[in-house]
């Protein structure tokens, strides 16, 4: 919830906007003041404070409290950081969405074209040339592998997607310049994605890391002058099951696909189109 007011300040009214910075100041105390109080210490009427709360998707000032009061809490280990062990069905449903909303707006408002620029390139050229694109992932993170490979696949593009530690040392071992490896990874502590991210880079690979900023595997991607896709999220990997970092990670996938197939132009549209004609037709019983 936090995170989704702190992404949506840009889009506020200055008014609204002084209300926001007193909830992100101090949530706890902002939940249990009168509304009199807060508009005294935002500087704003108290129409305001109640506009403010309706902006950010609440019903009314009293629903935001409650919501607050529930998110300022630690979350349920292991579970959700979000939730409450007595939340009800409804309250499940909000926090889980606030949260992951919350996150896709963050990574909108911060996300780098560059980065993204140089890596739908680099796969660009390497899908026109028929080199090797190759997704390493392990865990979650490689489900989300085999979620990229999927999509590359279907553009008739020669990819593939690997999540066992030897697999992908001895795939990396065989990149050449020309490739691409796509390296996957909430923590970016992997040791057996590092090793591979140093094997492909080695061997003349480009490399893109799509992991959190500042982690080891991160700081190899950015010392070698390669691709980092930077996926922040609030969410403690040793502490919840990855949620809103496997979100990241197929939103970052799905945006890369689209540049890519942009850029590779209307002639592998057919191929898709094709695709999905044939599955049609397989999909579903033909009337006799």
């Amino acid at each position: 919830m936090l995170d989704r007011i702190r992404a949506s300040i840009p889009a506020l009214p200055p008014a609204e906007q002084r209300v926001a910075k007193l909830v992100l100041a101090d949530p706890r105390s902002f939940a249990s003041m009168p509304v009199g109080e807060l508009a005294e210490r935002s500087h704003v009427s108290k129409p305001t404070v109640v506009r403010f709360c309706r902006s950010v998707g609440y019903d009314g000032l009293a629903d935001f409290k409650l919501k607050l009061a529930g998110t300022v809490n630690e979350g349920v280990p292991f579970v959700h950081r979000a939730v409450d062990e007595d939340d009800k069905p409804g309250d499940i449903i909000v926090k889980v969405i606030d949260n992951a909303v919350s996150a896709l707006l963050k990574y909108r408002n911060d996300a780098t074209n560059h980065a993204f620029d140089r890596a739908m390139a680099a796969l660009t050229e390497a899908a026109q040339q028929g080199r090797r694109i190759e997704f390493y992932g392990v865990g979650n993170s490689g489900i989300v592998a085999q979620d990229a490979q999927h999509k590359f696949f279907r553009l008739g593009i020669n990819s593939a997607a690997l999540g066992d530690g030897h697999v992908q040392v001895m795939s990396a071992t065989m990149l050449q310049p020309g490739d691409c490896a796509i390296v996957i990874s909430n923590s970016g502590r992997s040791k057996d994605l590092i090793d591979a991210a140093e094997i492909a880079q080695k061997k003349g690979a480009t490399l893109v890391a799509i992991t959190a900023s500042g982690s080891p595997l991160a700081q190899l991607v950015q010392s070698a002058g390669q691709i980092l896709l930077p996926a922040d999220h609030p969410e403690d990997f040793e502490r919840y099951v990855p949620m809103v970092s496997r979100l990241l990670h197929l939103m970052i996938i799905d945006i890369l696909t689209t540049g890519v197939a942009l850029r590779l132009g209307p002639a592998r549209r057919p191929v898709l189109q094709e695709i999905k004609r044939n599955l049609r037709q397989r999909r579903y019983l033909q009337p006799e």
